[in-house]
């Protein structure tokens, strides 16, 4: 007796225990990637973005959060991938490079030339100027943009101080294979060339080139400062990476959580912005604590953003968005 008592108290508690992980169970369960650790800005962008869907959320629905970090679900081309086939991954943070396979007008979102600072670039994103963009995107990928991040800015590493726009006049410079990154520097006045990232090192080292272009973390990471520890702070381009969510996905929430989602992910956005830009100049300052570079202000930053934008404007042309780029450089 005392035997079937103790059984059927187990018994008991295990049903119990299962009605409660029931009771406990979300309604809806969101999948994210990232291919970096949680230290990262991308990262940290969707971790905000998983902390403000339920604070904005009006509805009765509980949501759970799966982050599949350091590259366990591939990469961000991937992600993009997956997300516009409605499977795997539900939101992450993508480079425009990977949108563009699907929609032209993705590489419209960060040319260089195109942003004259990185308060005219977060001007830009909450003026809703960008919904083309988002809308060809969603059309052609079936992928949401709800809010962007970036914000890292490119500058020149050169062999020597270079501080203005005489300075740069023929600077033989490596810039990126796409032929806009070409047509802008010619814009302005210097002499670009086309070669593989992995050579830039030895480029500039042996003369073969004078300069190269980067954010912080790839000075760092390639050590560019070695061969070239002169980073005049031109800010001629900077990275936008928006959060993007698969419209699969999105068109079985209620209509409560579609309101937070799109919220929080405009929100989290903000916060990546800061996050990344803050991170960005604030890495360049160590390593010049450190001694391993010298910052170069450069002086006529806004001569140089004019200079290119002829060549920017032409770009936007190709892809029919003429109106776009004139109301993004008639934001202030």
């Amino acid at each position: 007796m005392l035997k079937r008592i103790a059984q059927a108290t187990s018994l008991g508690l295990i049903v119990g225990a299962m009605s409660i992980g029931a009771a406990q169970s979300a309604d809806v369960t969101l999948h994210g990637a990232s291919q970096f650790d949680e230290a990262h800005p991308f990262t940290r962008l969707m971790r905000k973005f998983e902390q403000l869907v339920p604070l904005y959320n009006a509805g009765a629905e509980t949501v759970e959060f799966v982050m599949h970090l350091n590259s366990e679900l591939g990469l961000e081309k991937d992600y993009f991938n997956y997300m516009s086939q409605g499977i795997s991954v539900d939101y992450a943070v993508a480079s425009p490079a990977h949108m563009s396979t699907y929609s032209k007008m993705a590489t419209l979102y960060d040319p260089p030339g195109l942003w004259r600072s990185a308060l005219h670039m977060s001007q830009v994103i909450e003026s809703g100027v960008l919904k083309p963009i988002e809308q060809d995107i969603l059309k052609r990928a079936d992928v949401v943009i709800l809010g962007y991040g970036g914000g890292a800015t490119r500058h020149l590493i050169v062999n020597k101080p270079v501080s203005s726009m005489a300075d740069i006049k023929g600077l033989s410079v490596r810039v990126q294979g796409a032929p806009i990154w070409t047509k802008a520097f010619q814009a302005a006045g210097m002499a670009p060339t086309v070669i593989a990232y992995s050579e830039v090192y030895n480029g500039i080292q042996t003369g073969r080139i004078e300069a190269a272009e980067n954010e912080a973390n790839g000075i760092k990471q390639m050590k560019f400062y070695e061969v070239g520890e002169n980073i005049a702070l031109t800010g001629h381009a900077m990275t936008v990476r928006p959060l993007c969510f698969a419209n699969k996905s999105f068109k079985r929430l209620s209509a409560n959580l579609q309101t937070a989602v799109m919220q929080a992910g405009k929100d989290a956005g903000v916060f990546g912005r800061i996050a990344e830009t803050t991170d960005d100049a604030a890495l360049l300052i160590k390593m010049e604590g450190e001694g391993k570079l010298k910052r170069i202000a450069f002086t006529e930053r806004a001569a140089l953003s004019d200079s290119m934008a002829p060549a920017v404007e032409g770009y936007f042309a190709e892809q029919n968005a003429t109106d776009l780029f004139k109301a993004i450089r008639a934001v202030k």
